[in-house]
């Protein structure tokens, strides 16, 4: 007898075909069940299709914008006058995102582009990284020790005693509770690149949303519901910033150290003690709690969506029924498809993409549309605060009430207007065209300039005359008034008088008591530069208190009202703009060809952007805060409100009007299939939407 199996035996041979199929069976159910490694639940079956998926990477997308686009930019104000940052450094924090975006964007796209690669895996470590990033961002508050900003007794006008306040003063912000140094003062360049980072790791971790993303529910629906489910999840990705606008400026209502941990005890701070309030000049709000938060609901979203399997059931039948609208000049491609699977053929795979003109400006209108964006959203709460004088809390509010209705809205008036007049590639891209020349018109909702606030020695001098230009380089801070205070510069208290002026500090204000608190509001009496004319109440029980000076310009509501309007066409532009280069390529280019305009976005657009738009909101600056004695450093204090208007209502309407040319030439180059070019003639019946399908699906 032979030592070997006969395999020829039937019995052994229909052992191994029930063996061969049940492995098989095995591994289409795990590849089409969610579950995590062998744990795959009955129970968790019911969510495996592509509208829970949808569901998930709504909240994924989100809380994207939540983080980076939302908590942010409400912050940004709030961080420069914590850390002592100056507008170009806090633009730099920003561009971090753009800048490890463009680095992780070719590989995340192309090798997570190809069929045997799992989306939803690598969209879940990019969570994990979103989180972590958050994390990482929040850590400064942890490091500088306790703020504190002003005592009452050391900042009035006390010829014989003020030095020694003074002195008391800086002893007390270079030191924290704990008897630590606080370093805020001393590196804030230190914090800069702490908050670089984080961004860095926001940017690694939001690469695959929306390029990945983006292929992985198109490749899940049919096309004729692609345009809907890709809207939806843009919309929820707009939403994300509106909702940390709206978090965000809550937050910032309460003081920062309301929860202060000494010696492992935690302490609770009433700010009323302190005399401050939200509306303080120097009030400092609890910015840091919306990123811990965050994190945590990463990392939750993270273990949901890593559990989804590469393809869901059905998606086989949908990729079938597709037609390819895809640039064909029958030159270069010759109707055929590309589809590259190894490292070496990545060149060769984007050359064929840089060959495609339509891809190509489709390309540079994102780019500059990505400015646009990227710049205001970083500085528009800064813009709002300045121009009309208003707390950033307030500023916050309204740029969630604008961004709401708008980046929601719009992104999905743009979906659902693909779907309705079932467009085809060039007439999606006509309809960008359109939106954008209108969202062109109303970028002159940046030439609506407010009046500087009259603050003495900056914008006025002390007998309430229009500083000259070289008065304002010389910055009078001094007048007769205060010359005996010996104030300090190092002691930036702003306070409003009686008299609607401005004054750096009650020291320079000449205030000499502070009267008894009202409403936790810090007031002051004995003021001589605040000068008491024929038309003010004498009957008030004090001259001057720490609050901003109301302004006297009635412009915001125009300047909400077409600020609207520039934001809804805005967004009306985006989705239509998706789907344009998701339909100008081969379906097996989509993933890689998201990605490489991304990088162009990033490098042309949205990495440069936060930098331009601080270094030239820093160019008019008025007034400088200072430390130690060293003149301009810091954060800037008071800004010029013409020239920010001009500066940013001139990068706005370049960007668009650039926009504007991209898609007009994008429009003209573009060569339909001829094969697609016949269907849509032959075809009449899809040129209405089925309502009734949207409804169930949005239901």
């Amino acid at each position: 007898m032979s030592g070997k199996l006969n395999t020829s035996s039937p019995v052994l041979r229909r052992n191994n075909d029930v063996e061969q199929k049940s492995s098989t069976t095995a591994t289409v159910l795990s590849s089409h069940t969610i579950g995590w490694g062998k744990f795959r639940p009955k129970c968790l079956q019911r969510f495996c299709t592509a509208k829970w998926a949808l569901f998930w990477l709504c909240w994924a997308g989100a809380m994207q914008g939540l983080i980076v686009n939302g908590l942010i930019n409400v912050v940004i104000t709030t961080i420069e006058k914590r850390f002592g940052l100056r507008s170009r450094q806090t633009g730099l924090v920003a561009s971090g995102y753009d800048i490890a975006s463009f680095i992780c964007l070719i590989p995340v796209t192309y090798f997570g582009g190809r069929t045997n690669s799992s989306k939803s895996r690598i969209i879940a470590i990019g969570l994990l990284l979103l989180g972590l990033g958050s994390l990482v961002f929040s850590i400064p508050h942890f490091l500088v020790g306790h703020y504190r900003v002003t005592a009452a007794e050391t900042n009035t006008c006390s010829v014989q005693t003020n030095a020694v306040n003074a002195t008391i003063f800086q002893y007390e912000n270079e030191r924290n509770t704990n008897g630590m140094m606080n370093d805020d003062y001393e590196n804030p360049v230190w914090f800069a690149w702490l908050f670089f980072v984080a961004q860095m790791l926001h940017g690694a971790g939001a690469s695959p949303l929306f390029t990945l993303g983006v292929t992985y529910i198109d490749e899940n629906v049919s096309k004729k519901m692609s345009s809907v489910y890709l809207g939806i999840y843009y919309t929820m990705a707009m939403m994300g910033p509106a909702f940390g606008y709206v978090v965000g400026g809550q937050l910032l209502l309460v003081y920062t150290d309301f929860l202060y941990i000494d010696t492992f005890d935690f302490l609770y701070i009433d700010s009323s003690e302190l005399g401050l309030t939200s509306d303080s000049k120097v009030w400092i709000g609890a910015w840091w709690v919306g990123f811990l938060i965050a994190a945590i609901l990463c990392f939750l979203l993270a273990i949901s969506i890593s559990g989804y399997p590469k393809v869901l059931p059905g998606a086989e039948k949908f990729q079938q029924q597709k037609s390819s609208e895809a640039y064909n000049d029958n030159k270069t491609y010759q109707g055929n498809s590309f589809n590259y699977t190894k490292f070496k053929e990545l060149p060769l795979a984007v050359a064929v993409l840089l060959k495609n003109p339509t891809f190509f400006f489709l390309n540079l209108a994102g780019a500059s549309e990505g400015m646009i964006i990227a710049g205001f959203a970083a500085f528009l709460p800064k813009l709002i605060e300045n121009q009309f004088s208003i707390s950033p809390v307030l500023s916050a509010l309204i740029m969630g009430l604008i961004t709401i209705p708008t980046g929601g809205g719009g992104t999905f008036l743009g979906g659902y207007l693909v779907k309705k007049f079932d467009l085809s590639c060039g007439d999606i891209i006509r309809l960008c065209l359109i939106a954008t020349t209108i969202a062109t018109a109303f970028t002159s909702c940046f030439l609506l300039s407010c009046p500087n606030l009259d603050f003495a020695g900056v914008t006025i001098d002390y007998h309430k005359n229009q500083t000259s230009e070289a008065s304002l380089n010389a910055m009078q801070l001094e007048d007769a008034c205060n010359v005996n205070c010996s104030c300090s510069r190092d002691i930036y208290d702003p306070v409003c008088g009686i008299d609607g002026i401005m004054y750096y500090s009650p020291c320079f204000a000449g205030c000499s008591d502070e009267s008894i608190k009202n409403d936790e509001i810090k007031s002051y009496v004995e003021c001589e530069c605040i000068r008491h004319d024929s038309v003010l109440n004498h009957t008030s029980n004090f001259e001057a208190v720490n609050l901003i000076c109301s302004s006297k310009c009635s412009r915001l509501p125009y300047f909400v009202m077409l600020c609207f309007a520039l934001m809804l066409f805005t967004f009306v532009a985006t989705m239509p703009a998706l789907s344009a280069t998701l339909r100008c390529v081969y379906d097996d280019q989509r993933s890689f060809a998201l990605g490489i305009q991304w990088i162009k976005v990033r490098l042309l657009g949205t990495i440069p952007a936060p930098m331009i738009f601080g270094t030239l909101i820093d160019e008019t600056c008025l007034l400088w805060q200072q430390q130690r004695g060293d003149h301009q450093t810091g954060a800037c204090l008071v800004y010029e409100n013409f020239y920010m208007s001009k500066y940013m209502w001139l990068l706005a309407f370049v960007g668009k009007l650039c926009s504007v040319v991209f898609f007009f030439a994008a429009w003209w180059f573009y060569i339909p299939p001829k094969q697609h070019v016949v269907k849509s003639n032959n075809s009449g019946t899809n040129n209405i939407a089925d309502i009734s399908t949207i409804d169930a699906m949005t239901a």
